[in-house]
């Protein structure tokens, strides 16, 4: 196998794996909302998130169903792109990605640090976002040590 064709099928493999990720966790949050959440969060907190009257429990479960809707697009659109051969477009796309996980653990420090029933889980999130950013950072680290071999 030459060192162009092992490069397409880690690309392929860990847009696989985040695909799985983000589509099982759209289902769950879309479909088990409130088990998802319990999930997450633990039970004590996930009953403090739940809101309080019942129009606060509907709006809750809509954003967290749309959430979890988007969350699947993700997956759909993930999958899709591992068939991409293009080994342009494969760095572009990993480096789009470390930048988003990035970002998007940046924001779980900046705001939900501040929301107390949210703060305990925040640094396990933002290691889970600082985690899979090191998978694309990997890829990019192997294909740019390929490149210039």
């Amino acid at each position: 196998m030459s060192k162009t064709q092992m490069n397409s099928h880690l690309f392929r493999v860990i847009c696989i794996l985040h695909s799985v990720i983000a589509l099982t966790s759209g289902t769950l949050m879309m479909f088990y909302t409130e088990k998802a959440s319990i999930f997450g969060h633990g039970s004590d907190i996930a009953n403090k998130l739940k809101g309080s009257t019942p129009h606060d429990e509907l709006l809750i479960q809509i954003s967290q169903s749309f959430s979890g809707l988007l969350l699947f697009a993700i997956g759909l659109v993930l999958f899709m792109v591992s068939f991409v051969k293009d080994r342009d477009f494969h760095s572009f796309f990993a480096g789009g990605s470390v930048i988003l996980y990035v970002l998007m653990a940046l924001w779980r420090v900046m705001f939900e640090w501040k929301i107390e029933d949210l703060a305990f889980e925040c640094p396990k999130q933002a290691l889970g976002d600082i985690a899979l950013a090191v998978s694309w950072v990997f890829f990019l680290v192997y294909s740019w040590r390929e490149k210039y071999d």
